[in-house]
């Protein structure tokens, strides 16, 4: 199936949205980014991408994101974080996934590209998660997202051509948000939560913009579902340990038990709060340190798909030596 009109791209101004947008541009393709209205469009005008603003929770502005030849999209807009209540969540993260989905089959679109998280399968039960295991989120983005993931199931259901796309902890340039951030530009993380044994499962943003349109591409893939993982699994302590080598930072070496880093993420919390602010350590996402987390790839291995940073320790120092070009030049 051939795609000759305009891919939109929700979520465009942010992290992982970026990415699929120059992932996009570098393959020819014509691309419409939204987010919510923003006054510096400088990173789309360099790139001559039309931006269209729009709101996923008002039903009037997302009809024109689909005025003109739009045959695919490629659905990152979410609000993605651990310490935003459900209700707070609910009106961009579900109904917007009902509003756009639902335009989105209305107009015809040839392919739906819904990008969730591994969020979705909940606490590590000892085994790599696989697409098939019963979703179960601990908190409540992971509830979220399932919730949003289940509209689309049941749009695929009646023959909506989507395809659900669960990336875990993203990391890479640009990123300033979320755990992927300890390990895409220096930290002040100065000691290692817990053992600093436990597993992880990480991936680079362009490898996440890839895939996707790799399974965009794919009519086979339509209808299913897909993990997109890096095929390593570092502990923890040997990330951070990479980082700070790469980065120049203090190396940790110093172990803090779980509990008191629960407890620093609730005075954390409650700082940041006071700001208005998201934290940086967030308590929820500490209650995931106390498991390994690995996520199983294969799925999306046998599409074919090849990535260009499969191991976690090369991505790293090849990540370093970006960060370092981009801040002399």
């Amino acid at each position: 199936m051939g795609f000759s009109g305009i891919s939109l791209v929700t979520g465009a101004a942010g992290f992982m949205g970026s990415h699929v947008v120059e992932y996009l541009v570098e393959k020819g393709i014509r691309v419409r980014a939204t987010a919510r209205p923003r006054k510096d469009l400088s990173f789309f005008e360099k790139l001559g991408v039309e931006y269209v603003p729009a709101d996923l929770t008002d039903p009037e502005t997302i009809p024109r994101l689909f005025e003109g030849e739009v045959d695919r999209v490629f659905h990152l807009g979410a609000i993605c974080n651990f310490s935003t209540p459900f209700e707070k969540l609910y009106p961009t993260n579900v109904r917007g996934v009902d509003l756009i989905t639902e335009e989105a089959r209305r107009k015809g679109v040839k392919c739906f590209v819904h990008v969730t998280s591994t969020s979705v399968y909940g606490y590590y039960q000892g085994t790599p998660f696989r697409e098939e295991d019963e979703r179960n989120p601990g908190d409540a983005y992971g509830k979220s997202k399932k919730a949003g993931e289940d509209i689309v199931f049941e749009k695929i259901k009646q023959g909506f051509p989507a395809i659900v796309i669960r990336p875990c902890t993203v990391y890479g340039p640009r990123c300033n948000d979320g755990a992927g951030k300890a390990f895409s530009r220096p930290s002040t993380i100065a000691a290692i939560p817990g053992s600093g044994k436990q597993l992880l499962s990480n991936i680079r943003a362009e490898d996440v913009a890839a895939a996707v349109y790799h399974l965009s591409e794919r009519p086979d893939t339509y209808g299913e579902t897909y993990n997109i993982a890096e095929d390593s699994n570092p502990t923890l302590q040997e990330a951070l340990v990479l980082a700070a080598e790469t980065y120049g930072t203090k190396i940790p070496t110093l172990k803090l038990p779980l509990g008191i880093v629960k407890l620093t993420a609730v005075i954390d919390g409650f700082l940041s709060g006071m700001k208005g602010k998201i934290p940086d350590l967030e308590y929820t996402a500490v209650k995931y340190l106390y498991y390994d987390y690995v996520v199983d790839n294969r799925k999306l291995a046998d599409t074919g798909f090849k990535m260009e940073f499969p191991d976690f320790g090369q991505s790293i120092r090849q990540l370093g030596k970006l960060y370092q070009e981009q801040r002399f030049n």
